[in-house]
């Protein structure tokens, strides 16, 4: 029978068969590591992804809802590059969402901003 070794440390396992760290700290850093944003990249799309959506739901506040200026939202720090999808109407219209938030162009620089229906 071959001696396990833990994938973190890389020490002599010890116990169950099927074990595959030496402890709960190899187990955090190993999954930490391993989870982490691989890139500068990704962990900016996701900081402007997560900041655009708190930035929505601050606007919306209790609404169903409500229209805002383009740039009182950029002075809010919204970035208009990036969103997670978007939903095309029955009426043409094509609604950007980021997360459950979403918003339309209107005309003079406005925008119309939403929650999804779906969600509960």
């Amino acid at each position: 029978m071959e001696d396990k070794v833990c994938l973190e440390c890389e020490n002599p396992i010890k116990g169950r068969s099927d074990k595959r760290f030496c402890d709960d700290a190899c187990r955090n850093a190993y999954n930490n590591r391993r989870n982490s944003d691989h890139n500068n990249l990704t962990r900016k799309i996701n900081n402007a992804l997560r900041k655009n959506s708190r930035i929505l739901e601050e606007v919306l506040g209790n609404e169903k809802m409500t229209k805002i200026q383009g740039e009182a939202l950029r002075k809010k720090g919204f970035n208009f590059e990036y969103h997670t999808h978007h939903l095309h109407t029955s009426k043409g219209q094509t609604y950007l969402f980021i997360y459950e938030y979403g918003y339309l162009p209107l005309e003079s620089n406005q925008y119309l901003i939403v929650k999804n229906k779906l969600e509960k």
